[in-house]
């Protein structure tokens, strides 16, 4: 350790030198190249979010309801599949479509914000032509929804959103409302043309023509009830569910004590020692008086006495609310 100890000489030496400049005691600074990327706060990513996997039994549930009200509203069998579903930003999704398009604004309540329906235009005149009776021929050149279209458009929707409605009880009951039927895209806003659309597209054929219908549910309005529509929480429920059903069905097999109370009667101890054959106890009701029936020695019934094919019987009359007068 001696050795690594410098001297007074070399120290002075050195603090010489520092004050001449022959040495540079500040550390050298290096460059680092450092590559950043922007990060924006509001940005969704959905692949790191949990999916929407009880929406699937939403969608099934969905394609049946719909596939019998379309054959029963036309009177022709119509089929009705979900053909994809994909993630996509709002901005790169309306892109897609054309003008006129049978956009349809709902709202989904209590969710907040609205969610969107789109018709394709050839699937919308081939649907209208069917409810004036014809053969669902597509037109041959797309052009403008006339008035009427668009109020047999607004028909169309309704009948979407009740079943959509229906469906969506198998996952989290809302409450569907039409909003607004808009033809063009430029004046459609959900969110922000950066935010994430859930994209499902339902397949509507016939011998005749085919078209697609595009389901619209922003990420941001699913959002707050994720948990709910999560794989694990399905599990949970149905986990539930079976749990429920087999204590049911145990309790239903379970045996208890019924005891119908005829009357009551206070005496002295003295009084009983002094009791012996032959004597008679007097209650304080009788044949004319309710009878309290007990279970494991809780009153829950009143009841008249009597004899039902020979045997002794007491007849429900009342139920016993034990809550009644609390509070």
């Amino acid at each position: 350790m001696a050795e690594q100890i410098l001297s007074q000489e070399e120290i002075d030496a050195l603090l010489s030198a520092m004050d001449s400049g022959e040495i540079d005691v500040a550390e050298e600074k290096q460059e680092v190249a450092v590559d950043v990327q922007p990060y924006d706060l509001t940005a969704q990513n959905i692949m790191q979010r949990g999916r929407f996997d009880a929406l699937e039994e939403v969608y099934d549930k969905f394609v049946n309801l719909f596939q019998g009200s379309l054959s029963s509203l036309f009177q022709r069998t119509i089929s009705v599949k979900a053909i994809s579903q994909e993630t996509v930003k709002f901005g790169e999704f309306i892109k897609a479509f054309s003008n006129p398009t049978g956009f349809v604004i709902f709202g989904m309540e209590p969710l907040i914000g609205s969610a969107l329906l789109a018709f394709e235009p050839n699937l919308v005149f081939s649907l209208i032509d069917c409810m004036f009776g014809g053969d669902g021929k597509p037109l041959e050149k797309i052009r403008e929804f006339t008035k009427i279209e668009q109020r047999m458009l607004q028909r169309m929707a309704m009948a979407v959103l009740k079943d959509l409605e229906t469906a969506w009880d198998a996952a989290y009951r809302v409450r569907l409302a039409l909003r607004k039927i808009e033809t063009k895209p430029e004046f459609i806003y959900l969110v922000n043309p950066s935010d994430q659309l859930v994209i499902v597209v339902f397949a509507i054929s016939t011998e005749g023509f085919s078209g697609n219908i595009h389901l619209c549910l922003p990420y941001l309005m699913l959002e707050p009830i994720k948990e709910q529509l999560s794989s694990s929480y399905l599990r949970e429920k149905d986990r539930a569910s079976s749990f429920g059903d087999e204590i049911r069905k145990l309790l239903g097999r379970t045996e208890v004590n019924i005891v119908a109370e005829l009357g009551k009667t206070v005496y002295s101890v003295e009084d009983i020692l002094n009791f012996e054959v032959d004597d008679i106890l007097r209650l304080n009701t009788g044949p004319q008086n309710n009878v309290t029936v007990n279970i494991e020695r809780i009153s829950k019934y009143r009841g008249m006495p009597g004899v039902v094919k020979g045997s002794k019987a007491v007849q429900i009359t009342e139920i016993i609310d034990h809550d009644r007068g609390k509070g």
